[in-house]
């Protein structure tokens, strides 16, 4: 079989904001303590954050966390996390029914995301509370001095504003699980109003608006059209969230997912621009993918747990290599639409639905999805080029005409190179790869590489991290075309370079 793909240097769908290699910490299970916290490690640095962990974290080089949550932030009293650690409160979190020692609040996580060489994106709570709560935070994080919640921000040790930019109006309000859930009109009105406030506060950020949790919700749509109605003027973003599972256990059913999140994005799109037009606006909405994964390995488990324990082992699915694959095919995805899709958060980071897991007391591993993932967020930044793609087809169960061979071309100018990812869905057949690039001068290879497996259900473990990138000397270059055989079931990077 054979896939090839056209493109021109000059031919430009969008310019990457480094915001879509984005990901998240949840104040759940145990993503925070014993994940990116646990001072009595070995590892540990004076802060209590271990050092392994945050080595790993900077491999995948992540320019945007989500913080506090998800559904745990529609509960939250930012101010239970500030002050001394031993005078805060401990709390029943209701959300995922642990107990929350406070332990790391505010203070402690942006002294993380300094360690993690990444920016806060900040989540505020619309379930149980609202404007007022949302304004104060604000002001203590962003407004330099002289006012009560910046002086109090300077009592508790930092000096200087944290100047978070990018915020969310709660969390999946929607939801009927969500403490606080709320109609459209509802959280339409109590966003735009919440929105309102933050900008006189702070004109400077950005704001996300809650979309639909799922496109599968049955407001689907109605949700995302009444909810801009309200606050399209104070907004910047609408949220998506999209996690994934193979319950049928059917690979070539469940790599064809990835087009859901493509439909999902063009309807959110469509939706956005509807209300635009209605407004006779100039303002263009656009999109933050704020969680997205694969989500189902530890359900069962999860459902047999006794509540209130602290840092309860939640959320902690084990992937294997079909995981990676579609986690790469998000991946391709998200770059494709990088014209609306300007922030994306893989959910999430550590221990829970997460690339990097921990031992307690132990070693730090990583699972077969940390690859593409570190991969597409270190070589592909700058520019998405507008391909041309043909590629052999096939049907599943669920889905009908899915390309064998997905892939997005990625220019990068400052760097002077071109950068190809791509993932062949086929289960049995390679691929005769060819790329025709033109507009550029002088390409010549840098790497080629690989992540492929028989097996699609081989995993790793904290003893045994068998599934890794490898080169691939297939590859060739003449002119300015590309071509390799790439392998069943593997997801690909060429890398070239150009005068």
């Amino acid at each position: 079989m054979k896939a090839t793909i056209k493109c021109n240097k000059n031919s430009i769908l969008a310019e990457i904001d480094k915001r879509i290699y984005g990901s998240f910490i949840e104040h759940l299970g145990r993503a925070v303590y014993d994940g990116i916290y646990e001072p009595n490690h070995p590892q540990a640095n004076e802060l209590g954050f271990r050092e392994d962990v945050l080595d790993a974290i900077n491999e995948l080089n992540v320019p945007l966390v989500r913080y506090p949550g998800g559904n745990f932030v529609s509960g939250y009293n930012w101010e239970d996390g500030i002050g001394p650690v031993e005078h805060r409160p401990r709390r029943l979190e209701l959300a995922w029914r642990s107990v929350e020692t406070n332990e790391v609040g505010l203070h402690e996580f942006m002294k993380w995301a300094e360690l993690a060489n990444t920016e806060v994106d900040m989540a505020v709570n619309l379930g149980t509370r609202g404007i007022d709560a949302a304004r104060n935070l604000l002001e203590y994080c962003n407004h330099p001095e002289g006012t009560y919640y910046s002086e109090l921000r300077k009592q508790n040790g930092a000096e200087q504003p944290f100047n978070i930019k990018t915020w969310c109006l709660g969390n999946e309000m929607d939801g009927p699980w969500q403490i606080g859930a709320k109609t459209a009109d509802e959280y339409g009105r109590l966003a735009e109003e919440t929105a309102k406030a933050m900008k006189l506060v702070d004109d400077s950020i950005e704001l996300v608006l809650c979309g639909s949790s799922s496109s599968k919700m049955p407001t689907f749509g109605e949700w995302e059209y009444t909810v801009l109605e309200h606050a399209y003027d104070y907004v910047d973003f609408l949220s998506l969230h999209l996690y994934w599972d193979n319950y049928e256990n059917d690979t070539a059913n469940y790599l064809a997912k990835s087009l859901e999140m493509d439909r999902f994005i063009k309807d959110v799109v469509a939706i956005c621009d509807a209300v635009k037009a209605k407004k006779g606006s100039n303002k263009k909405i656009n999109l933050s993918f704020d969680e997205w994964n694969v989500w189902y390995h530890s359900k069962e488990v999860d459902s047999k747990r006794d509540p209130w324990d602290i840092a309860p082992p939640l959320l902690e699915d084990i992937y294997n290599f079909e995981d990676a694959l579609l986690v790469g095919l998000g991946i391709i995805t998200l770059l494709n639409n990088a014209d609306r899709v300007k922030i994306a958060c893989l959910a999430q980071l550590v221990n829970v639905i997460a690339p990097i897991m921990t031992v307690k007391d132990g070693e730090v591993w990583k699972q077969p999805i940390f690859y593409p993932f570190m991969q597409a967020s270190n070589f592909g930044r700058g520019k998405v080029l507008t391909v041309q793609s043909n590629s052999e087809t096939y049907n599943s169960k669920e889905y009908k005409n899915i390309p064998y061979v997905e892939s997005t071309v990625i220019l990068n100018e400052e760097n002077q190179e071109v950068v190809i990812f791509m993932v062949n869905r086929s289960l049995e057949e390679s691929q005769l790869f060819e790329a025709d690039l033109s507009g550029f001068d002088g390409l010549s290879l840098i790497e080629a590489t690989e992540l492929s497996e028989n097996d699609p259900k081989k995993t790793t473990d904290k003893n045994h991290e068998s599934i890794k990138i490898k080169n691939n000397q297939s590859f060739r270059v003449e002119s300015n075309v590309i071509t390799g055989e790439i392998k069943p079931l593997s997801w690909n990077m060429v890398r070239l370079s150009f005068e």
